[in-house]
């Protein structure tokens, strides 16, 4: 069953690059690595929840600048 997707409620990897001054790259690799989880795509264009997003960078953030790997980040916020 296809979720209905609010997409006022959705930000493109592009805009999380421009609006939270991250790399495309860094995009990628925390959607591969599961702290930012895709949640519409139309062609190869992805979207993410624009909440989720402002509170996994946030958190992300935080938590490196406490000196956690990403692994760790990664098993704290989602479990994995």
């Amino acid at each position: 069953m296809i979720k209905a997707v609010n997409k006022n409620s959705l930000i493109s990897a592009k805009d999380i690059t421009v609006k939270y001054k991250i790399t495309y790259q860094t995009v990628n690799h925390y959607t591969d690595f599961g702290l930012l989880p895709v949640s519409f795509k139309k062609g190869n264009v992805r979207f993410y929840d624009k909440n989720l997003v402002k509170r996994r960078l946030r958190e992300v953030t935080g938590l490196i600048h406490e000196g956690y790997s990403l692994r760790l980040i990664r098993k704290k916020l989602i479990g994995i």
